[in-house]
């Protein structure tokens, strides 16, 4: 009679398998013991409290209150029609490079320092000049757009 052709390696697979079954059992009768099955459905239930936490005890009914339907505003609110004469505000250059075509306006009232581009100028300025200006949002801050020399 020959020898089986079982190999070492085959050996160690049988034994992996083997091994890996039987973790998969005890996962699966550990599963079986944690589990929720049987509980009742207070024991499931989670309340929040008046701070919006999640806790799992009832809330206290004298701390209800109650809340008109008609209060509850669904999406964004209405915004309130914006006055133009807002919209302009005024300035000092303080740096304007003509070659480059660009300089900074500094706010009058708030001192922010505004970038503007020569694209933007409706009439043509130089440092210390006295502008006016309203801003919009570019691709680094604020940028002063229909600069107009007062």
């Amino acid at each position: 009679m020959g020898r089986s052709q079982e190999t070492a390696g085959k050996k160690e697979k049988e034994k992996n398998k083997a091994k890996r079954k039987k973790e998969k059992e005890e996962r699966k009768e550990e599963r079986k013991a944690n589990s929720n099955k049987g509980k009742g459905l207070d024991d499931m239930l989670a309340y929040l409290d008046e701070n919006g936490n999640i806790t799992n005890t009832p809330p206290d009914p004298k701390r209800k209150k109650e809340i008109n339907l008609e209060d509850i505003q669904l999406g964004a609110a209405k915004q309130e029609p914006i006055d133009e004469a807002d919209l302009i505000k005024n300035g000092r250059v303080t740096f304007y490079n003509e070659a480059k075509g660009f300089g900074f306006i500094k706010e009058q009232k708030t001192g922010e320092s505004i970038f503007v581009h020569a694209n933007s100028l409706e009439t043509p300025i130089k440092e210390n000049d006295r502008v006016s200006f309203e801003t919009e949002q570019g691709k680094r801050g604020p940028v002063a757009v229909r600069v107009k020399k007062i």
